[in-house]
């Protein structure tokens, strides 16, 4: 019990440090957000590389933070259909370079696509200084860091049956289900307190369960692929929480969901 409370302070810490700075960012938008994304996404490709390419970080990781930070600021910039060409070019050229200095290409190519593909659609999301856009990001990080939390806090509290012990040993059904609970209500919460266009309250916890299901599927996502590569974290850049994508792995599967709400809910009132 020590030991947890303990891993819980810590997280706590960090999060207190954390999360402000990155809630200002998204607030503020603008080049503000963009400048968040630039960093978090170096910062995720050279976790990346630390993972796939111990060996060659440096090589990894630039191959695969050019292409991710390509997209982000094409996406940035509202040039959608440029940003999907650049994370399909960046990913090819990122398997390329990392096969012609003897690395993998395929996981140089599948990071690139792992952590852009999420990046650009949060980019998307928030827009540029859109006030719904705001809320539609605001929604991504509620439902996910609430599915996270409570997950942990169900989890640690009631134990049980574990969900998937092959690769994630620690999680269990009872954390899964407080998770997608606390995902739920955090979305119908966000969509009965601010603007969320034509998005009801009903819809919003549906959604919101959604995106907290995907944030678990993440999770559990990272856990193979740390398994695969034999790693216990992907990076200690976050003291109590391991590197940036043990902190995001959730996020990234849960904004693919959201953005695919949010694309429904524009698609609705334009032809209302």
């Amino acid at each position: 019990m020590a030991v947890k409370a303990r891993d819980i302070a810590l997280r706590g810490a960090s999060a207190v440090v954390l999360a402000p700075a990155a809630v200002a960012a998204t607030w503020a938008g603008g080049v503000w957000f963009l400048a968040l994304m630039v960093a978090a996404s170096i910062v995720l490709a050279f976790e990346w590389a630390a993972m796939s390419a111990p060996h060659a970080r440096r090589v990894m990781g630039g191959a695969v933070g050019f292409g991710v930070v390509a997209a982000v600021i094409s996406a940035h910039f509202g040039v959608m259909s440029v940003a999907f060409i650049m994370l399909v070019f960046g990913a090819a050229a990122a398997g390329v370079y990392a096969r012609s200095r003897g690395q993998e290409a395929l996981d140089a190519a599948y990071g690139v696509l792992y952590l852009g593909w999420p990046s650009v659609l949060l980019i998307w999301l928030r827009g540029v200084d859109s006030p719904i856009g705001l809320h539609w990001t605001v929604l991504v990080f509620a439902v996910a860091w609430s599915a996270d939390i409570v997950a942990y806090l169900a989890g640690s509290t009631f134990g049980g049956p574990k969900l998937w012990p092959r690769f994630s040993p620690n999680k269990t059904w009872s954390g899964f289900i407080g998770g997608i609970v606390a995902g739920a209500v955090a979305g119908g919460l966000m969509t009965a307190w601010v603007d969320m266009g034509a998005l009801t309250v009903v819809w919003g916890a549906i959604l919101g369960l959604a995106a907290a299901l995907a944030t678990m599927a993440g999770d559990l996502w990272e856990s193979a692929l740390k398994r695969r590569f034999g790693v216990k974290d992907a990076g200690n850049t976050i003291p109590g929480h391991g590197g940036l994508l043990d902190r995001v792995d959730g996020l990234m599967f849960a904004v693919v969901v959201v953005a695919a709400g949010r694309l429904l809910v524009l698609m609705l009132e334009r032809g209302a």
